[in-house]
């Protein structure tokens, strides 16, 4: 066996890209699938790159699949050198046909990338790098091909045969099988294939696009699972509209669609015409599923469908630049939500609407990607190197990336934006690029010199702004200074950073009666329309000066949080209480909150520790009752507000982190808040409840998550029987997941409080009722990995009974997050356990899952790479269980993770 000359290198690098020596023209696949054995086919028409280094050999990627024969045009072909990364084949002409016969075997893939085999079913996970593992291929996204793919299968067994593209014909075949043959007319790279084949049954819904063409849409799914798909279809529906009349964007193939699946590594994937979706993140209905499975199913059914432009009719060169598709459909996926909360009005609700998605939007972008910026995995939108590309797919490339990409319609306007899109799919369509023709369309577009911000794309860690103001009575002027920096930034920031950012900083000013004043800049002749003025700081430092300012204002900075950067004011408590009661941006009104509760919870978390007693001022707690008993705020921004900083999040303000010391904080402001506010968490309750058949519409969505969240409080009562008392009758009359599931949880935490057994009959109903229902019993799994536990009763014991569950296993990546990842992610008091137990449990499914699913396993190691930020016991611990894991595994995805994290 010779050696690999494609062998991938143990650190892949960004400049050591090389164009493909071989273009792959076209690709004809032919299947015969078989469970145990699948024999694959594959004729390639390839010819040498012009633009490319000759190569005297053509080198084929191949990993965990058997060679069976070659053949170069039509005849038998023997300079074949098989080896552990592919193959190589010597004396090939300029142009050929090249045909391989190869063999995988899909019931033994528990990896769940390639072809492999769930509930009886044929699935693929190609991206990034799993059609290797299907048959032999250059195997990289800048090698574009047009595919026609020949299913052959059991007829009974796997009646309905799929793949990309466009059904050319069907026929059965002797001995009870049958074929389908499909025709992807769109050249592509190979991470965008897909086949799908089993027992599925579909709805199906024929459109319009905006020329006037029949479209066929479908959702296929197990048929138990079809009275589940109504939600997808519509949000299916949904992006074709939106996206044909916010980018001028038409499905371009014949049919459209959607498949479920229940072993899925991912959320889901935009495979040419034929994506395909975790179930989580498709099926739905109202006793299944809650108000944010539904807000995710529209997301994510829109983002796999905007992909169709963004990343497949134009993708990405390398997999350095990720963020050109993923970053990019993001941002429209936001975009997308945010306009279907809002519906068709242009009014004030419209506007919260939009404003609600915003927040939260942002909210998970502080708690996880501000978290990543800031770790041993740090690093750019755009990285410069990797080990593993599946350990990419993160929230510094999607959601960060989804910000830069916002901030090119910040500076430019919608319209602006719209024509360096258009500009984008003019010059690119069918093409593999990279993110700096996208900035160069943006700029050609607008007429905009971008150069400065390429930054955004090669710069990790995230940038911090330290404000200063000055006020002149005399000259009714008033001075901001803004400093742009990366503070005390890890190494992988110090490395990339190249320079000061072009940064869109929208600031605002606020009067003493609470009301935006007129913003006019030095040097202008009248103040400009609006009240919010996006400054463009470019230089380290740069002063800005407003006149006219008739009084001192108090500053509203970072408007919509016109950047992903950190914001560095001395606010008073005082002034953080008056955003918070009359900010005309609905971002800084909730950031406001945030920054009061944040400052109080820190500081008591140091109380904590050090243990001293705990107070709250009234004026705080005041502050946000006042939102709460506000009606003329939406109930859906009122519930943001009051809900608190995650425990997670707080930690990472915290210079040395102690997760007990945090939860004891964050307990006592609960209550606090439970106990000051309690007739108007009772009065919320009731004011917010949805009689009525379900609805998953913004507004009854807004009044159950406000109504939900009081039950939640209440239940943290010393006290808890008017939460019991509600919770119990919510959970018995219940239409919907989720208000039966906000139901047990109060039950849980009530039953906490008090310390009995009060929830047990209604959770034994919960497993009972729904246990045919598998995510469902996912959502009873993390219910229970979010218990608070007791000294007498440690959540890890409870964790540790459910992993040995009939209903549990790691072979199903939803199960695992369900229970692993929620005890391990979601519960950091009970994971942070002084003993040590759930890092040795945490070392333990790491390495189970490494052998089975490195990927999962992968993003389940990250769990521990902060370690050197929490207390000197703690941190000893976990650097222990680091080492165990670095001394077992075998993936190079948890190598990556680990030997980062332990430096």
């Amino acid at each position: 066996m010779a050696d690999s000359d494609i062998a991938t290198p143990a650190v892949v690098h960004r400049a050591d890209y090389a164009p493909p020596a071989f273009l792959i023209e076209t690709v004809a696949l032919e299947f015969d699938l078989a469970s145990e054995r699948t024999r694959v086919r594959n004729t390639m028409r390839v010819r040498r790159n012009p633009h490319a280094v000759h190569a005297a050999r053509f080198d084929l990627m191949g990993e965990q699949i058997q060679f069976v024969s070659a053949t170069l045009d039509g005849k038998p072909h023997t300079a074949v050198h098989v080896h552990e990364s592919g193959l190589s084949i010597d004396q090939v002409p300029d142009a050929f046909e090249l045909t391989l016969e190869s063999l995988c075997h899909p019931a033994e893939n528990t990896t769940l990338s390639g072809l492999y085999v769930s509930g009886g079913h044929f699935f693929t996970q190609c991206e990034a790098e799993g059609f290797r593992r299907i048959t032999y291929f250059l195997d990289r996204p800048d090698v574009m091909s047009t595919y026609t793919v020949t299913l052959r299968a059991d007829k009974a067994a796997y009646p309905v045969l799929l793949s990309n593209g466009n059904l050319l014909e069907e026929g059965d075949l002797p001995d009870g099988r049958h074929f389908a043959r499909w025709d992807d007319p769109f050249r592509k790279p190979s991470y965008l294939f897909a086949l799908v084949a089993g027992k599925l049954e579909c709805i199906e819904e024929r459109v319009k696009s905006a020329s006037g063409k029949e479209k066929l849409l479908q959702v296929w799914v197990e048929p138990h699972d079809l009275d589940k798909t109504r939600h997808a279809m519509d949000s299916l529906i949904h992006s074709i509209r939106w996206d044909e009349a916010r980018y001028g964007l038409e499905l371009d193939l014949d049919r459209f669609m959607i498949v479920a699946v229940s072993d899925f590594t991912m959320g889901a994937m935009e495979n040419k015409g034929l994506n395909i979706f975790s179930s989580r993140y498709l099926l739905a209905n109202p006793e299944t599923a809650t108000d944010t499975d539904f807000a995710n199913i529209e997301a994510v059914v829109g983002h796999e469908y905007f992909h169709n432009w963004t990343g497949n009719r134009v993708t990405c060169r390398d997999w350095f630049q990720l963020s050109l598709k993923e970053g990019l459909t993001k941002f429209r996926d936001q975009e997308f939500s945010a306009d279907m909360a809002a519906g068709d009005e242009a009014n004030a609700s419209a506007d919260a609407a939009r404003a609600t998605k915003r927040i939260a939007n942002v909210r998970t972008l502080q708690q996880a990607q501000f978290a990543e910026a800031a770790g041993p995995m740090a690093h750019p939108v755009r990285p410069e190197s990797y080990v593993e590309i599946n350990n990419f797919y993160t929230t510094t490339v999607y959601n960060n990336g989804a910000e830069v990409v916002r901030m090119y319609q910040t500076l430019f306007g919608r319209d602006g934006f719209r024509k360096g899109m258009d500009l984008y799919f003019k010059r690119h369509d069918g093409q593999a690029v990279t993110c700096d023709d996208f900035r160069h369309a943006m700029s050609d577009a607008n007429g905009r010199d971008l150069a400065q911000f390429e930054r955004w794309y090669s710069q990790a860690g995230t940038p911090r702004v330290a404000v200063k103001t000055a006020y002149d009575a005399a000259q009714r002027s008033y001075r901001v200074t803004l400093t742009q920096s990366y503070g005390e930034s890890l190494a992988a920031a110090r490395e990339t950073q190249k320079g000061p950012l072009l940064m869109p900083f929208s600031i605002g000013l606020i009067g003493k009666d609470g009301k935006d004043l007129p913003l006019r800049l030095e040097g202008e002749a009248s103040a400009a329309p609006g009240t919010t003025r996006v400054l463009e700081l470019t230089e380290a430092t740069q002063t800005f000066t407003f006149v006219d300012v008739a009084e001192q204002p108090l500053p509203s900075l970072l408007r919509d949080f016109s950047a992903p950067v950190i914001v560095e004011y001395d606010y008073t408590t005082e002034e953080l209480a008056f955003l918070l009661a009359h900010d005309s941006d609905p971002f800084n009104r909730w950031d406001a909150g945030q920054r009061l509760i944040t400052r109080e919870l820190l500081s008591l978390a140091q109380h904590a520790a050090e243990g001293t007693a705990l107070s709250l001022d009234d004026s705080v707690v005041d502050a946000f009752g006042r939102v709460l008993a506000d009606e003329s705020l939406s109930p859906s921004f009122r519930e943001l507000v009051l809900m608190l900083p995650s425990e997670g999040y707080l930690a990472e303000q915290m210079a040395e982190s102690n997760p007990a010391a945090i939860h004891t904080a964050r307990q006592y402001v609960r209550k606090r808040f439970a106990a000051a506010l309690k007739n108007a968490w009772l009065a919320a309750y009731e004011q917010n409840r949805t009689p009525g058949a379900y609805e998953a519409t913004a507004k009854a969505i807004g009044h159950r998550a406000l109504k939900n969240l009081a039950l939640s409080y209440l239940a943290e009562l010393d006290d808890p029987s008017d939460a019991i008392r509600l919770a119990r009758a919510q959970y018995d009359a219940a239409n919907n997941m989720t208000d039966r599931e906000a139901a047990l949880s109060a039950l849980l935490s009530a039953a906490t409080t008090r310390g009995d057994a009060i929830a047990e009959p209604v959770l034994a109903d919960f497993y009972k009722r729904y246990e045919t229902e598998p995510l469902v019993i996912d959502k009873w799994f993390a219910l229970l990995a979010r218990q608070r536990g007791s000294a007498s009763r440690p959540t890890i014991d409870m964790v540790r009974n459910l992993s040995s569950h009939p209903a549990f296993t790691l072979k199903n990546p939803n199960r695992v997050y369900a229970l692993i990842f929620t005890f391990c992610a979601a519960n950091p008091a009970q994971f942070h356990a002084a003993d040590g137990s759930g890092y040795a449990f945490w070392a333990e499914q790491v390495i189970a899952l490494d052998a089975l699913n490195p990927a999962v396993a992968a993003r389940l190691a990250r769990s521990l790479e902060m370690w050197h930020r929490f207390t000197p016991t703690l941190r000893e611990k976990m650097r222990a269980a680091l080492e165990q894991v670095a001394a077992r595994v075998k993936s190079r995805a948890v190598r990556e993770i680990v030997e980062k994290a332990l430096g």
